[in-house]
């Protein structure tokens, strides 16, 4: 059979190339599934919203039908780690086995490729503060001569988190753009053309929604051209959304605009003596606003605050610096490109923080700001996204496809599909091949006291220390705060005799190395463990979660969209509260059963999955696993005996 006339069913076959080329590849009825459907949607430019379960293969199931569909397909993934797998692993696999040659790129956000023209800039500018960062430079330096693509992440050596690349990558703010000196070489603008007149691209959410959303990041001219959008993990896709659709100013942006000021005036030379001393009191009125907010980081409505005196006055402060900054940039632009940038900006800065002065009315934008130590961010987040995603996706006609493990709340996809707007898509759910029923057990512990309850910390520690000997460490344990990992942190070490690896102790992905290189660690986290995380095999063979994942009532933008629902005369604890945290102990859950191999207990120890009526919902949502309130059975299952009737 030729590829011309190959289903995607039948390539996914028991007797279809991969099965035929890939030693490590069996053939799944589900798997085949998804791919038919996702062949059917690209043909007609449909919608689809499909939870694949794990180890039902989506990746193949919607690369295949991509590759054969002969069109030209985007395909959005959650991260850039799953972006580069993609690319790197799984699409060249793809290719090569149905013998498709196709044209492939990889596109990722400008802070992610070395900007020549910074990368110039610090050298001259000499801005690093210890040997380690100038050594990281000098890598940097050395590695620039030799790159072809200009992405980061070639470079090992130099950590993820270093201070230098801040100073040797761009953002939108300083891009220079087509006046850069160095456009012809810029790795940015070379990564755009490849995009541009390639047939598969792969790129992230954040670089999707920031081309949806009319932000320059490298991709403005991409999406028109598109025929299939392919959405990977689209469970994260409503926050991401909400993110672009919104608009902000931090500290951060503030703060770089005034060094990047002192560093064109020292190249450009306007003779504007007052420039230097405006950029620095930007900085300390920048400074200053920060301070009103009070010493502890704070995450809350902008209503709750804005009226304070000391808010309104350094507000007040930081507007008329800024203009000021501002009027001075308008004289310097005319003498370089670097100076006319930073005019540019301190615009644009000072249009969003003006936006923060006034009163307004909170009835599709809640306002809101959330401090760090040093640093603050004000946001205007859109309430609901969902009438403004599915405008976009009107004005073209392409087929798209939603996938991800986690999209369905008690095996109905419709909570997903309102956050979209989607009232056109066709839904599918297919369950994970694995064998729950066997290789799984969920332990919900007897006599735990409610999470709120002051002995519950205490109650938690008594009901895991038992299963962590029983499972000879091998686990996780995802907590729902900061608050609880670090109580847990102090504790847990001394009651275990087991490696305790604690989330901030060191990078995410030196810890998971670290868990899958130890017999019997024991891992303590909470955010971003809870999800992209795979480990297989003995390693993991536990997942202990102290309480449903609620999203703290306090938040603002939860507290506007909550009071949106109640205010239309809906429910807004069962239609929102409890899918999102749905969706979150999906993915906490997700994390046990990783092959068809692994076995493994998820233990969850709040009562309120038995104790309220809404529990069922999360029960429903779970894989069919058998389930215990005792102990004992945990033991039996971990010593390999039979289950007690």
């Amino acid at each position: 059979m030729s590829i011309s006339t190959l289903s995607s069913a039948d390539a996914l076959a028991e007797n279809g190339p991969f099965a035929q080329e890939l030693p490590d590849f069996y053939p799944r009825p589900s798997q085949q599934q998804m791919a038919t459907e996702i062949e059917s949607v690209i043909r007609d430019d449909g919608i689809l919203v499909a939870e694949s379960g794990t180890g039902t293969g989506k990746t193949y199931a919607y690369l295949v039908p991509a590759l054969l569909s002969g069109k030209r397909v985007l395909i959005s993934t959650g991260t850039r780690h799953l972006q580069d797998q993609l690319y790197r692993r799984d699409l060249p696999r793809v290719m090569h086995t149905l013998g498709v040659n196709v044209a492939a790129a990889l596109l990722k956000g400008r802070a992610n490729y070395l900007c020549i023209y910074r990368m110039e800039q610090a050298e001259l500018e000499a801005r690093f503060g210890d040997r380690k960062q100038s050594f990281h430079f000098l890598q940097i330096k050395q590695w620039s001569e030799s790159t072809l693509s200009g992405d980061i992440s070639e470079l090992a050596g130099v950590p993820e988190d270093s201070p230098v690349w801040y100073w040797v990558t761009s953002t939108t703010d300083n891009c220079l753009g087509s006046k850069c000196g160095h456009y012809d070489d810029c790795h940015v603008v070379r990564a755009r053309q490849r995009a541009l007149e390639a047939d598969i691209v792969v790129v992230n959410h954040h670089l999707f929604f920031a081309d949806m959303a009319v932000k320059e990041e490298g991709f403005g001219e991409l999406l028109p051209g598109v025929e299939v959008a392919i959405f990977d993990e689209a469970h994260q896709l409503a926050d991401v959304a909400s993110n672009f659709f919104g608009v902000s100013i931090s500290a951060n942006q503030i703060n770089a605009l005034a060094r990047d000021t002192v560093v064109e005036e020292l190249r450009e030379r306007s003779q504007i003596k007052e420039l230097n001393s405006a950029a620095d009191m930007l900085q300390k009125a920048c400074a200053d606003f920060r301070l009103a907010f009070g010493e502890q980081v704070s995450r809350s409505a902008w209503r709750n605050i804005r009226s304070r005196p000391a808010v309104k006055e350094a507000l007040s402060g930081l507007v008329v610096r800024l203009n000021d900054l501002q009027l001075l940039l308008n004289k310097a632009s005319a003498k370089g490109t670097g100076l006319a940038n930073c005019h540019r900006r301190a615009v644009e800065l000072g249009i969003c923080l003006k936006s923060f002065t006034g009163q307004e009315t909170e009835s599709e934008f809640i306002s809101w700001y959330e401090t760090s130590k040093r640093g603050f961010v004000l946001r205007k987040t859109p309430v609901d996204i969902s009438q403004q995603f599915s405008a976009n996706m009107e004005q073209v006609q392409r087929a798209w496809v939603f996938t991800s493990a986690t999209l369905a709340i008690d095996n109905n996809l419709d909570y997903f599909c309102r956050q979209l707007g989607l009232s056109n898509a066709i839904t599918r759910k297919w369950d994970s091949p694995f064998n729950y029923q066997t290789n799984s057990l969920l332990y919900l512990p007897e006599n735990i006291p409610e999470p709120n309850a002051p002995e519950f910390l205490s109650a938690f520690l008594d009901a895991v220390i038992p299963v962590l000997e029983a499972s000879a460490g091998r686990a996780f344990v995802l907590v729902t705060s900061y608050r609880m990992l670090n109580a847990l942190a102090q504790q847990l070490g001394d009651c275990i005799g087991f490696p305790l690896l604690v989330q901030g102790q060191a990078p995410r992905a030196r810890l998971l190395q670290e868990f899958r290189e130890t017999a019997n660690a024991v891992l303590l986290g909470t955010g971003s463990f809870w999800e992209g995380v795979d480990v297989q095999g003995e390693a993991l063979s536990c997942v202990i979660i102290d309480k449903l994942p609620f999203a703290a009532p306090d938040d603002p933008v939860i507290q506007a969209r909550s009071k949106a629902l109640t205010e239309s005369g809906r429910n807004a604890f069962m239609e929102f509260h409890v899918p999102s945290a749905v969706v979150s102990l999906k993915q906490g859950a997700g994390r046990l059963i990783r092959s068809e191999t692994d076995r493994g207990v998820l233990m969850i120890t709040d009562r309120r999955l038995v104790s309220k009526g809404y529990g069922r919902v999360f029960l429903r949502s779970l894989p069919a696993m058998p389930q215990t309130a005792k102990l004992m059975d945990v033991r039996k299952f971990f010593s390999l005996q039979p289950l007690a009737d």
